[in-house]
């Protein structure tokens, strides 16, 4: 096993990776930005190391700072847990040609991944179902890019192929504005991206969004863990997450997981990642893999009972998976609920000192969080302090016990979206399951 790892990230899923890093033996460097040298994994770490200021260009995004932490204190290997360089192909390599481990897939995958035109036809040759689509970058042929849309049928979405976390993409809706709507997101994304290439799909008009966890070994062993459910979302950020999914059959999970798996072992892939889907009339589609930890990998790990964290460090380390698709089984039903320093009605961040905080307990409720009495929320980073995960023997069960500890959750000082998050807990359609990625805007009312 790895013996020490730096932890290159901050917030909640860095206190996760120290505490499994601590269940296995394994030693932990924190490193992390003048803003955060009071956060709790930096106090709990064997070590620390400060990698700049608040900024995450000049600290959590910065390559040279991160590898040479782990040069001064001797680490073998690095996790990158989610957001920050977790999916950068560059980090990736340049850590394994430091010497250092990336608790990681490769950087050929990563990158394969994160080019939505690649990935898709990599999707494509495994068997795994895509959206009906280009099937590759559009060109300049205008008529050609014409009779396509006609032939894929309105509305359509075009997609820059080096997009995600919903930037880079546009709904159209009827021919006549389909030429001006590439030439506005290939210009978006050559800012954005710094690559202009995009593709066509068809617009699915009121999907769920599925995803397959899975994991994989360089032995030539992958897995998968069943499915979540992420249809709550606002403007493609995900609120609320659950598994596993409403309305899908062991039928569907077993032919879906399986493909997931195959693809794994078909590209090579290593450590864990995340199959996006789009779900619509008992069909799946795939649209992007994730190639990191989750942020809702909680409640995977809640009805699985599968340490995800520990099993990504395994794998690291060169073991062989710890389990065979037939040792997972899935057990009752867990909730997760994103707990943000942000206003419920107007979103807008809300950084500054908590007063009083006390976190929700009891049968089946579990709350990863950095936070503490006295904490500072900073200005600098995403607004998201924790994790509100509930599990029960069913979906009613979890929904009971998500809404007692959404009752209970203190957090004073700052604003919350606890209020927010309780009003979907209450939703009678949210209780049937099943609604599709439009429903929390549309109960916002936003467009």
């Amino acid at each position: 096993m790895l013996a020490k790892i730096v932890i290159a990230n901050r917030g909640e899923i860095a206190l996760r990776i120290l505490r499994a890093c601590r269940e296995m033996g394994i030693q932990t460097v924190a490193v992390h930005s003048t803003a955060d040298r009071d956060l709790k994994h930096v106090r709990l770490a064997d070590e620390s190391v400060c990698i700049g200021p608040p900024s995450s260009l000049e600290s959590y995004l910065n390559i040279p700072a991160i590898i040479c932490a782990a040069e001064l204190t001797n680490a073998a290997g690095i996790h990158p847990g989610y957001g920050f360089l977790s999916e950068n192909a560059e980090f990736a390599e340049q850590v394994e040609s430091s010497g250092f481990k990336f608790i990681g897939p490769s950087a050929a995958a990563i990158r394969e991944m994160g080019d939505k035109i690649a990935a898709i036809r990599a999707m494509k040759e495994a068997g795994v179902p895509t959206v009906p689509g280009s099937d590759g970058p559009l060109t300049d042929d205008k008529e050609r890019i014409l009779k396509l849309g006609r032939e894929i049928g309105y509305p359509v979405i075009i997609k820059a192929a080096g997009g995600g976390g919903g930037r880079g993409m546009r709904v159209v809706r009827a021919e006549g504005s389909l030429l001006n709507s590439i030439q506005m997101t290939k210009s978006e994304a050559g800012a954005a991206f710094n690559n202009d290439i995009v593709y066509m799909e068809k617009f699915l008009a009121s999907p769920r969004h599925i995803e397959i966890q899975v994991l994989a070994d360089s032995h030539g062993n992958a897995i998968h863990l069943a499915e979540r459910d992420c249809s709550m979302q606002r403007k493609h950020q995900k609120v609320v997450e659950e598994a596993p999914a409403p309305g899908i059959t062991p039928e569907q999970r077993k032919e879906i997981g399986e493909r997931c798996a195959n693809a794994c072992i078909q590209m090579g892939y290593e450590g864990a990642g995340t199959f996006e889907f789009l779900y619509e009339n008992d069909e799946f589609y795939f649209i992007e893999m994730n190639t990191r930890i989750q942020v809702e990998h909680p409640v995977t790990e809640m009805i699985t009972w599968v340490d995800i964290v520990k099993e990504q460090i395994s794998i690291a380390s060169g073991n062989p998976l710890r389990y065979k698709q037939e040792d997972i089984v899935v057990h009752g039903h867990a909730i997760e609920c994103r707990i943000n320093a942000e206003d419920s009605k107007t979103f807008v961040p809300s950084p500054g000192k908590i007063t009083l905080y006390h976190a929700p307990g009891g049968p089946g409720v579990r709350m990863d969080s950095h936070i503490y009495n006295g904490y500072t929320v900073p200005p600098y980073y995403d607004s998201m302090i924790g994790k509100l995960i509930t599990y029960g023997n069913s979906r009613e069960s979890a929904i009971a016990r998500m809404q007692g500890a959404l009752s209970e959750i203190v957090i004073d000082g700052i604003k919350t979206n606890i209020q927010l998050q309780r009003e979907i807990m209450s939703d009678g359609n949210f209780a049937n399951g099943g609604t599709n990625i439009h429903y929390l805007e549309k109960k916002l009312g936003i467009s």
